[in-house]
């Protein structure tokens, strides 16, 4: 057993979700490469003295049971899960995918489907609203080849990531939190990216570790009518098994009035379509994690890329960073402004705070790679 594997599990039961005797806590495991560390988790939480609920999940699974399926079926489902989420205290979530691209070829009704009913009512509900929760990744033989790594040196990048020293990051965070906080316009500029917005008013949130992991984000959400222009993500992403490469959006008064895909096209705007906040924005996010420097074709870590920023098409995420936005989609899209990705700046209030990934201004210095490792 790699001890990094009990102190991962350690750290989120202690640290991030603050497991209590006598809490339940509800673990969904995807895929048999997380049994490591799903059999790690049972074992810290009966030494707390909390009571685990285990649950072993598969992408094959979810195909089977959402192929044919219909509404009255999936909402069944649905219910079913959303009473054990409602009797948990606390939720984690180990997704380590086999086949990333699993219901790649699932027809779109389907999917659409289980997104409107199952994952906005249980997920985006229940789980964000009722418990403390935790999700992550687990890594594997996939993992590794999407990143392009063998399996040893993804396991490293990986708990280096994981593993960093959350507290420390924390108090990096604040100021730029207050920044936000005190922000009313936004706008960047890099490659093929002219973007002006507000979030004058809403709320900014810091992650460090407590419902992600890896982590290394401050998130809040743009005024839903007030952006204008375009941008060019550079981070290839899949969403719903589908492969998407450099979208590009433009905004007119908040919506995406074009957009655009090099890969699957037509795909991105049928998710463009789903519903009538599927064209809106529901949050922005600057990436900080020193130890995530390139994407690996999973949003949980190329979110969080140091000198990145995000934005996601769709529901706004919590009640602290509503900006009016509903949606039954929450899709992030990332651009990574570091030098060897083409550079960009970041400017609030007319005052440049980030260029080529790095912070300039001497209270947000502490958040650069080289003094958060």
């Amino acid at each position: 057993m790699d001890n990094r594997i009990t102190k991962l599990a350690e750290n989120i039961l202690y640290k991030s979700l603050k497991l209590k005797k006598g809490e339940v806590i509800y673990l969904e495991a995807f895929s048999a490469s997380t049994k490591e560390l799903l059999n790690e988790l049972i074992k810290t939480t009966v030494k707390i003295g909390a009571v685990p609920f285990y649950f072993f999940n598969d992408t094959d699974f979810i195909r089977s049971s959402i192929e044919g399926a219909d509404d009255e079926q999936i909402q069944k489902f649905a219910d079913l899960h959303n009473n054990l989420m409602k009797k948990a205290d606390c939720y984690i979530g180990i997704r380590g995918y086999d086949d990333l691209f699993a219901l790649s070829d699932v027809d779109d009704e389907y999917k659409k489907r289980q997104n409107r009913i199952f994952y906005k009512q249980v997920h985006m509900t229940t789980r964000h609203q009722k418990t403390r929760w935790c999700v992550l990744r687990y890594p594997n033989y996939t993992m590794a080849a999407l990143a392009k790594m063998s399996l040893h040196e993804f396991e490293n990048f990986y708990f280096n990531a994981c593993l960093l020293d959350y507290e420390k990051m924390s108090r990096a965070m604040e100021p730029l939190k207050s920044l936000m906080d005190n922000t009313s316009q936004v706008y960047i500029k890099g490659t093929d990216t002219d973007l002006r917005f507000s979030i004058q008013g809403i709320r900014s949130v810091i992650c460090d570790g407590k419902m992600n992991i890896p982590d290394g984000e401050v998130y809040t959400a743009p005024v839903k009518n007030s952006i204008n222009g375009y941008v060019q993500f550079n981070t290839d992403t899949v969403h719903n098994g589908i492969f998407f490469s450099n979208i590009r959006l433009e905004f007119e008064n908040g919506k995406i009035v074009r957009a655009s895909s090099i890969v699957n096209n037509d795909k991105l705007q049928e998710i463009l379509d789903i519903d009538e906040g599927s064209r809106y924005i529901g949050e922005f996010a600057l990436g900080v994690n020193p130890h995530i420097t390139h994407p690996i074709l999973d949003i949980l870590f190329d979110e969080k890329i140091g000198g990145s920023f995000h934005m996601a098409i769709g529901n706004s995420y919590n009640d602290e960073t509503n900006n009016g936005n509903i949606s039954s989609i929450h899709w992030d899209l990332i651009k990574n402004q570091t030098v060897e990705n083409g550079g960009g700046e970041i400017w609030f209030d007319n005052k440049l705070i980030r260029k080529n990934g790095l912070f300039i201004i001497p209270e947000l210095e502490a958040l650069n790679p080289e003094n958060l490792k």
